[in-house]
């Protein structure tokens, strides 16, 4: 039955599974525009893409695959040999294949209709098959885009969803190593689309620590403080404007929460960041036209 339900939204293919352990697999799957972004994990540990299931399959779509398991995936797809390290990802477009691995596995399934990649990257179909190492910058932000939608906080709208859609597609077309115009084409949208998200993501984990800077994020995405500084000042909000935002939306969610009530002032304004009192009283009061002590 599992395989039934795979076979109807993903694509068609024959698993084996795991002699050692109870038969477990979890699929969640989730429709963004014309694209299927689908997570697996269980004790299957082969699947298999047979002339027979290659017929049978309804789905013209490439598939972007991406290791999640702890330990490496590997086999042979259209008779060469292919390994998928942890994080590692590659094109597959619907040839004959035999992946396997241990008795527990997880990966990432990126389905795309093939004309939504075969009009904007020509020669996409020859990059089926290659491996995108796991430390390559449009592989990293693909993944960290991705996380958005784990939550399940989908956009309502639908210009949303066609601009979300867009940016994923620009993305795989450098991460399968689109060149040229190519890469012109999918870079100036989706690759600094996702840069951006993960210099907004880093905010918003890491806002409350006062060593916070855009030098501090930049080491951390590889990316210049410059750039990160143009990319937000695009948004019409700059780095420190995002941060300080973040810090203090967290204070009045603190000031307002029975839990912090035994907590002073100072010790909020620290924890979320600030490391002077009055300039997070003058911030504080600008920001919401009363004093943090009112808010209580």
């Amino acid at each position: 039955m599992w395989r039934d339900i795979y076979t109807a939204d993903i694509a068609s293919v024959e698993f084996g599974i795991s002699d050692k352990d109870p038969f477990y697999a979890k699929f969640e799957a989730s429709h963004i525009g014309g694209l299927v972004y689908a997570k697996m994990t269980g004790t299957i540990n082969r699947v298999t893409r047979s002339r027979q299931s290659i017929l049978a399959d309804t789905h013209d779509c490439y598939s972007l695959v991406i290791n999640t398991s702890p330990t490496a995936i590997g086999g042979n797809y259209r008779q060469n040999d292919i390994e998928l390290k942890p994080g590692e990802a590659f094109l597959d477009a619907g040839e004959p294949q035999t992946i396997l691995g241990q008795d527990h596995n997880s990966w990432i399934h990126l389905g795309i209709a093939k004309k939504l990649l075969d009009v904007p990257f020509a020669r996409i179909n020859d990059k089926q098959g290659l491996v995108a190492r796991h430390d390559a910058e449009a592989l990293r932000l693909l993944r960290n885009y991705l996380m958005l939608f784990d939550t399940g906080d989908l956009p309502a709208s639908p210009t949303l969803t066609d601009h979300v859609a867009a940016t994923i597609i620009d993305l795989v077309g450098l991460v399968t190593g689109a060149k040229g115009d190519e890469a012109e084409l999918a870079g100036l949208t989706g690759l600094r689309a996702a840069r951006l998200e993960a210099v907004l993501s880093h905010i918003r984990t890491d806002f409350s620590n006062p060593e916070l800077s855009a030098e501090f994020i930049g080491r951390k995405l590889q990316l210049s403080a410059r750039y990160i500084q143009d990319l937000l000042a695009a948004t019409g909000s700059g780095f420190s404007e995002r941060v300080l935002e973040q810090r203090l939306l967290r204070a009045k969610t603190m000031l307002n929460d029975p839990r912090h009530a035994s907590k002073r002032i100072s010790e909020i304004a620290y924890e979320v960041g600030f490391s002077d009192i009055s300039y997070f009283n003058r911030c504080f009061r600008r920001r919401f036209g009363d004093t943090p002590g009112a808010a209580r």
